[in-house]
């Protein structure tokens, strides 16, 4: 198992449905759901995830925030998502109301989104605008919900969200979202709710603190390890009990947000802990965290949550941390293929991100792969790294060929993107045409001995113009959802900021070519 950067919301083409359709696909899915809580208290909010229900429901940090929500007295949530059989143009997306109560967010004191990374911006202004509300915070009436995020993007870079929420919560929210729920209820108004928030740590309130983020919040260790109560069918994990392994990694690689020095490097959960979460009915599990192969008793609780039956899934496997046991255990467990990462094309520059792979690794990964009868070894690399030239791309075609002889090999290429918050801000974009040209160069030098899938260079652009970028960078996101939301509109509105700079940023302008 492995969680993949997901496409932008904007980018999924389905037909639109009618909303008796919509009433139907809701109510399917809660008569599906096995583990949601149901509460009715006082103080209700809604608790917007701005992609569609499948990814929604999918997130680890989501469900974590829905539990500590409901489980706290006096205090419940109802769940929204983006509309995923609306059309990308913002005028198809239907009116967001909740699943608990088919209610609009106008019916709430509090809509909070998570966000996971840049290009959901988009999904949440979309569901915004489609509820009636302006996206636009100062535009916003006194008595018109307070629109609160959190989530993964404020670990990096949530200036683009500013223009539109009215706080942020940054880092870990599970323990700080009560806090802040709290704060609101006992306002008498939404001034007054946003000067106290204003005071809290670890929250950000654009109108008070203009652009000066604060520190990342820390949860007590005592909240891991993470789980999700709800389990679907309906999940892009389906039917899967999603529990945290470890919080943080200890690893150094320069292109990563949660690397060591992110809220005090890795976390680990106990073992015997995370198999006490387990629901005995859970047939399916997904062990989640940055580096779950780096777990000391990953092998014992991979081992006995297969010899209890269960399918078992982890989000991510370090090539140098595979051995016989693990590898045996997780083909215990029902995995076909071995998924790792492989990060760099090349030796040199996977030296350049710190990156502790190595050939060895991953030639002995496609070994255990056939010993153990898997179906494949699929291998994650990222594209458009700094100093990268064709030269490294034809090193992985010959040392990928040599995997393939072993075993199946699949390779999934993701564009480098630069992300605040790493030794690699500020690295530019390689391009789109330079992007395209390497994925072209691995597809053609492995055709008939490798399956190569990348995700889209033009939304990696993007994506990144969002990491780098600030709340001038978020209003020409709204600028480009009003225009339809499809890529040639995020192209244009990017363009007219950077005609705007005093000193236009040049490397964005290249890079959208």
């Amino acid at each position: 198992m492995r969680f993949l950067r997901k496409q932008p919301p904007q980018a999924r083409r389905r037909a639109t449905a009618s909303p008796s359709s919509l009433r139907d696909i809701v109510r399917t899915r809660l008569a599906d759901e096995v583990g949601r809580i149901e509460k009715q208290a006082p103080f209700v909010v809604a608790l917007a995830y701005p992609s569609p229900y499948a990814a929604g429901m999918s997130s680890l940090g989501y469900q974590r925030v829905y539990r500590a929500i409901m489980e706290s007295p006096g205090l419940s949530c109802e769940r929204a998502f983006l509309d995923d059989a609306a059309e990308g143009d913002i005028l198809a997306q239907s009116r967001p109301l909740t699943y608990e109560s088919r209610r609009p967010f106008e019916a709430f004191p509090v809509v909070a989104f998570s966000v996971a990374y840049e290009i959901e911006i988009g999904g949440l202004l979309r569901m915004i605008e489609a509820a009636g509300l302006s996206p636009l915070r100062e535009e916003r009436a006194p008595t018109a919900p307070l629109v609160v995020a959190g989530g993964p993007l404020t670990f990096s870079n949530p200036l683009p969200l500013a223009p539109f929420v009215d706080a942020m919560i940054v880092g870990e929210a599970e323990v700080l979202v009560i806090e802040v729920l709290r704060v609101v209820e006992a306002s008498s108004s939404k001034t007054a709710a946003l000067e106290a928030l204003a005071r809290i740590p670890h929250v950000f309130v654009p109108s008070h603190h203009g652009s000066v983020l604060p520190s990342v919040a820390k949860a007590p260790d005592e909240e891991i390890p993470a789980w999700a109560p709800i389990r679907t069918p309906h999940a892009v994990l389906a039917d899967m009990f999603l529990v945290e392994t470890e919080r943080g990694c200890s690893r150094a690689c320069t292109y990563c947000v949660m690397r060591r020095s992110t809220n005090g490097g890795m976390r680990l959960a106990p073992a015997e802990k995370i198999l006490s979460l387990v629901p005995d009915d859970a047939r399916r599990v997904g062990l989640v965290g940055a580096a779950v192969s780096d777990h000391p008793r990953i092998v014992d609780i991979v081992r006995t949550l297969a010899d209890a039956g269960r399918e078992v899934g982890l989000s991510s496997l370090r090539p140098d941390r595979l051995t016989d046991d693990l590898v045996g255990a997780l083909r215990l467990a029902g995995a076909r293929t071995l998924t790792t990462a492989r990060d760099g094309p090349s030796e040199r520059l996977r030296d350049a991100l710190e990156r502790r792979a190595r050939p060895k690794h991953l030639a002995r990964a496609a070994e255990l792969a056939r010993k153990h009868g898997m179906d494949r070894l699929k291998l994650y690399l990222m594209v458009g790294l700094p100093g990268e030239t064709d030269a490294d791309i034809d090193e992985c075609a010959r040392f990928t060929t040599e995997l393939s002889r072993v075993v199946p090999v699949s390779l999934g290429i993701a564009p480098f993107c630069a992300k605040r918050n790493t030794p690699l801000d500020g690295q530019p974009f390689a391009g789109i045409d330079v992007v395209e040209h390497r994925i072209e160069l691995l597809r053609s030098g492995l055709r008939g001995r490798a399956d190569v899938r990348a995700t889209s260079a033009r939304w990696a652009w993007a994506e990144y113009v969002l990491a780098q970028g600030d709340a001038c960078t978020g209003l020409a996101v709204l600028d480009a959802v009003r225009s339809g939301g499809r890529f040639a509109a995020y192209r244009r509105a990017f363009e007219r900021l950077a005609e705007t700079r005093s000193a236009p940023p040049r490397r964005l302008q290249i890079a959208a070519v």
